[in-house]
């Protein structure tokens, strides 16, 4: 017999056979008279159990590393029930802290975000970010098609106030440590208000899930001199120099400064973001794949790998980008994070605990600060031209 787990579950207590659909359970005759269990006192993150390239198989380990490791957190994973509860009664921990909400629709990982809008109301990835919006849930973490999440989230979530347009930002492995960069997919072009509106975002995100106390801002050029660059650049530039923000602008860097970690986060636009995260996460497995190759050449190289294969390990983590998994699609009016679809149950666990970082910080409220400085900043008339200066 099965029996679905639709209330959270605290050791040594009994599951309540709550929230169960007709036809989907194995209780034939029975009367079902208990209501499902109110959500506990805690904070709990929406889990789209379904998205990425393994669904339940590694997202509930996930969960399991989370609730061994985080206190006060409990989750709503959504998805099959059926296949969720098959995970989860291999892994006590995430089933003492887990409801489960069911659904048969999920959105495929190839789907275009405009299909996913019509179709997807009630899938799993559609439901997760619905129950942040109703206030059930802190947060929502997928590892899903990241246009339709994206899709969805604006469409549910909507834009925050004085945000024109969301970014989804990384987190880099750098020689100083961690560099958030944003844009990295979300928008092809970024104008100058929308650039340092990234960086406000950018410099809220690293204070709350990195730890940095006044987060130092770069903004991506072909070059440090004041002239480089294109226009949305330039002016980007100005206004951050204009505007007083509670972050340190350092100016211009290069591409070089990301892996230097010469400032805390990097802004740019979704399109050379994107170049720059995936150009790096190929350098990373073709450097890995080049010293696999070297270390099979001979057999005092294969003698050497097996010494040196900890030590390598931890260099290949180190210089993925990918390795460092949660990246929150900032601007929104709630928090939706979007984990690696091939991400194992370790790296899904990192991006629930970037969820709980920017749930239990201040993280909206550093930026609602920073925006209304911004506008003020816009909002002044611009200086007359100096008397005598030529039309």
């Amino acid at each position: 017999m099965t029996l679905r787990n639709d209330g959270f579950r605290r050791p040594g207590l009994h599951p309540h056979p709550a929230g169960v659909s007709s036809g989907r359970c194995a209780l034939r005759g029975a009367s079902v008279t208990e209501s499902r269990p109110a959500l506990p006192q805690s904070l709990v993150i929406s889990i789209d159990a379904m998205g990425g390239d393994h669904g339940p198989a590694v997202i509930v380990p996930a969960v399991d590393l989370a609730a061994r490791a985080l206190q006060d957190v409990t989750f709503l994973l959504h998805g099959d029930a059926d296949l969720i509860n098959a995970e989860l009664a291999r892994h006590p921990a995430a089933k003492a802290v887990s409801a489960v909400r069911h659904t048969d629709k999920a959105i495929s990982m190839d789907e275009k975000p405009a299909q996913a809008m019509r179709r997807g109301k009630g899938s799993s990835v559609w439901n997760a970010i619905e129950s942040v919006k109703a206030g059930e849930a802190a947060a929502a973490v997928s590892a899903g098609n990241t246009g339709a999440l994206m899709a969805i989230s604006m469409l549910i979530l909507r834009m925050a106030e004085h945000i024109k347009r969301p970014a989804i930002v990384a987190s880099w492995p750098t020689s100083r440590g961690i560099t958030a960069v944003l844009d990295v997919g979300a928008n092809v072009e970024s104008d100058a208000e929308q650039l340092v509106e990234f960086a406000i975002m950018g410099a809220a995100f690293h204070h709350a899930v990195h730890g940095s106390k006044r987060p130092t801002v770069g903004l991506l050029n072909v070059g440090s001199e004041e002239q480089k660059g294109h226009e949305d650049v330039r002016e980007a530039h100005a206004l951050l120099r204009a505007t007083k923000l509670d972050l340190d602008y350092h100016g211009f860097v290069e591409g070089t400064d990301i892996a230097k970690g010469t400032v805390d986060v990097i802004v740019t636009d979704g399109f050379t973001g994107n170049i720059a995260l995936k150009t790096a996460e190929g350098l990373a497995r073709f450097f890995a794949n080049e010293l696999r190759a070297s270390f099979k050449s001979s057999l005092l190289s294969m003698l050497g790998a097996v010494f040196a294969a900890g030590a390598l390990g931890k260099m290949r983590k180190r210089m993925d980008p990918g390795a460092v998994n949660g990246g929150p699609l900032l601007g929104l009016n709630g928090i939706v994070v979007k984990s690696h679809g091939g991400a194992d149950a370790k790296g899904y666990a990192a991006a629930i605990r970037v969820a709980v970082d920017l749930a239990r910080s201040d993280f909206s409220a550093e930026i609602d600060r920073n925006m209304s400085r911004l506008t003020a900043t816009l909002s002044q008339p611009a200086p007359a031209p100096a008397e005598g200066a030529s039309e």
